[in-house]
């Protein structure tokens, strides 16, 4: 509505509740079962949604089933907004923590990282939730022992965006978490860690937009820099 003057802040609990409903996959309910949820009246409800719409935090989309629901869907821009908010509330609490960063060298690979990435399952998920079409492929870095314990803290610090695994031709795919970094201080990126992984821990595999090897003029052994 043209001339609404929004206050985002007062949003962002009514987002993490549809967060906590499962709105990152999707949600079917009417307002006045979220108003339920929300202890708001119904006309509160449909205005709180009316108003994260058109900030851009969530999407409504026509039912999977009954009719008269709403499918209410958390946006990468909602997403976002969530995760500064986590990272706000962490400083907060715990104080402001230093980037975390890894360093590992670079190798070739088993080479299913390309097959893997360019599943449409995985594939269109990647560009939902971290904003960017993955180059098919994955760059594969191994960290030395004595860094595991800076992987494991990264990935106790920082809150996942999680990959929904899918049946694909008569096979299973498991999930993925992603953890977004920034490669050698010029490439937004990700940490894909699959739930069933094909190496340890010791060997980080990174997707961005573009091919890393190209991009960075990188080859075997070369050091790469992980920053999150």
């Amino acid at each position: 509505m043209p001339g609404r003057a929004f206050k985002p802040r007062r949003l962002w609990p009514i987002l993490y509740e549809l967060a906590r409903l499962g709105a990152l996959d999707g949600i079917e309910m009417t307002t006045r079962e979220l108003a339920g949820y929300l202890d708001v009246s119904q006309q509160s409800a449909s205005r709180y949604l009316i108003e994260m719409e058109e900030l851009g935090w969530v999407e409504r989309l026509p039912p999977k089933s009954r009719k008269r629901m709403n499918l209410i869907r958390i946006t990468p821009k909602g997403l976002e907004r969530l995760r500064q908010v986590h990272k706000s509330l962490s400083e907060i609490i715990g104080g402001k923590q230093s980037p975390i960063v890894l360093k590992g060298k670079v190798f070739t690979g088993i080479g299913e990282g390309a097959f893997y990435v360019s599943l449409p399952g995985y594939r269109e998920q990647f560009k939902r939730f971290l904003n960017f079409d993955p180059y098919p492929g994955t760059l594969n870095v191994r960290i030395p022992y004595e860094d595991l314990p800076l992987r494991k803290k990264l990935e106790e610090s920082i809150v996942p965006i999680k990959i929904k695994g899918f049946h694909y031709k008569g096979k299973i795919y498991g999930d993925v978490r992603c953890y977004p970094v920034l490669i050698q201080g010029k490439i937004r990126g990700a940490i894909v860690d699959a739930l069933r992984r094909h190496y340890g821990p010791s060997v980080i595999e990174l997707i961005a937009p573009v091919c890393l090897r190209e991009e960075l003029q990188l080859k075997d052994g070369d050091v790469v820099e992980i920053r999150a």
